[in-house]
């Protein structure tokens, strides 16, 4: 559960001092759930400044670097039935960074395999239910290192 949109940030930012060279997160959630706020946490926790990351609606990719590892920011959701392949977004996967995807589910079956899919949830105003969910076996790894580094805060 997050109370607060800096405890969302923070969250993100958890993620990104545990994250490795390809990994990739997968953020859905209606508009306004915090998506963009789990992002610029994730950015922090590479050592990349969060003021930085806004959402990347109108030009779909935005590489980020100056941190441990190369931020790669791709937000799908005006490409609903649209072709992927022109995008760039194949490359970033694999160029050794962290991959945040806003609006996965418009990407299909063309997701990696092996994922962390975070499901962000309103619950009240400042209140969202952060739900996550590994694909694979690294994912369930990072998962899991995440699990323990939250109840051991």
């Amino acid at each position: 559960m997050s109370h607060s949109s800096l405890h969302t940030e923070r969250l993100g930012e958890r993620l990104g001092a545990l994250a490795a060279p390809n990994d990739v997160f997968a953020l859905s959630g209606e508009l306004g759930a915090g998506k963009t706020v789990l992002a610029r946490g994730i950015a922090a926790g590479l050592g990349i400044e969060p003021a930085e990351i806004t959402s990347p609606t109108f030009i779909i990719l935005r590489e980020h670097g100056g941190g441990r590892l190369p931020f790669f920011h791709l937000d799908l959701y005006r490409l609903e039935g649209a072709d992927l392949t022109n995008t760039g977004w194949e490359e970033a996967l694999d160029a050794g960074g962290v991959t945040v995807i806003e609006w996965p589910d418009r990407a299909g079956d063309a997701l990696p395999d092996d994922r962390v899919d975070v499901r962000l949830e309103h619950i009240a105003d400042t209140k969202r239910r952060v739900v996550f969910a590994a694909t694979g076996p690294r994912s369930r790894h990072l998962v899991q290192e995440l699990r323990t580094s939250v109840v051991g805060a």
